[in-house]
């Protein structure tokens, strides 16, 4: 049954707030912000289902939300509703995309090679407790008001997504059949990024021809190998910009795998906009 288009959902009502706050729980959730067309969120949105069920399209590719299901959406991507029970019932934590970039929150990123093609994970009751604990944990904080809520509340949502990943890994057996290339992939590269940029590195490992590795990795996942290379090399490289104050820019370019400071300058500020020093300094 479709939710009644006169019902404002409550991230239309935030929009203000989502962007002053950087990270606003919603409670109260009973369907998505439009119904008759998809929606596409500017934000980052983590969907923790309480009740009832709801049957998704996620970039025209069938999903669902249900009791102690929680949805990864990543920015900029196409979700509608094909159908939902009255009683569904969710909280959203929505992350403005501006809070993306915060070096601390760099487990988005790297949880990008898991979540963004398939959003969604069926949690077991234990894990959904500590979960909801977490987010109970974010709303205190909200309502205490304390100076460093802004802080406190990013520190929780990493928590949160560390927890949450753990408890993916353990149904990684799920995915393991259709899936076995990328998933091998994550794992080589989580252990070989900082030495091995290359994609040919990662193929000869699965016995594969590049192309032919990168063209099943994309298909497997939404990206091709380059893509997720990158994205890893670049949440590493601006979690130590912002942790590890006391190493050099040539320290850390020698730690990513980089032969020459200049090389790690160019390939950084080419994809993130800004050079290491210019983004060590907005920190």
């Amino acid at each position: 049954m479709k939710e009644s288009q006169t019902t404002t959902h409550p991230m239309l009502l935030n929009l203000q707030r989502i962007k002053e706050e950087g990270i606003v729980v919603l409670d109260d959730v009973r369907g998505l912000p439009t119904v008759d067309k998809p929606f596409v969120s500017p934000d980052y949105v983590i969907c923790i289902g309480h009740k009832g069920h709801i049957q998704l399209m996620y970039d025209d590719q069938p999903d669902f939300s249900e009791k102690y299901t929680v949805g990864v959406i990543f920015p900029n991507h196409s979700v509608s509703m094909v159908n939902k029970t009255d009683d569904y019932l969710a909280t959203l934590i929505v992350v403005d995309a501006s809070v993306l970039d915060d070096p601390m929150l760099q487990i988005i990123n790297q949880m990008r090679y898991r979540y963004e093609p398939h959003p969604c994970v069926k949690l077991d009751r234990h894990e959904y407790k500590m979960i909801t604990e977490v987010v109970e944990g974010m709303l205190e904080i909200k309502r205490i008001e304390l100076s460093e809520s802004r802080m406190l509340t990013t520190r929780l949502l990493e928590f949160l997504l560390r927890l949450l990943c753990q408890y993916r890994k353990r149904k990684l057996k799920e995915y393991s059949v259709d899936k076995r290339v990328s998933m091998q992939f994550y794992s080589d590269l989580t252990q070989h990024f900082r030495k091995h940029h290359d994609v040919g590195f990662y193929a000869e490992r699965a016995c594969l021809t590049p192309k032919y590795f990168s063209a099943v990795v994309k298909q497997e996942t939404g990206h091709n190998a380059a893509y997720w290379i990158r994205v890893k090399i670049i949440a590493e490289a601006k979690m130590l910009l912002h942790v590890r104050h006391d190493l050099s820019l040539k320290v850390i370019a020698d730690m990513l795998g980089f032969g020459e400071q200049a090389s790690f300058s160019r390939y950084f500020k080419r994809e993130t906009g800004l050079s290491p020093t210019e983004f060590r300094e907005l920190i």
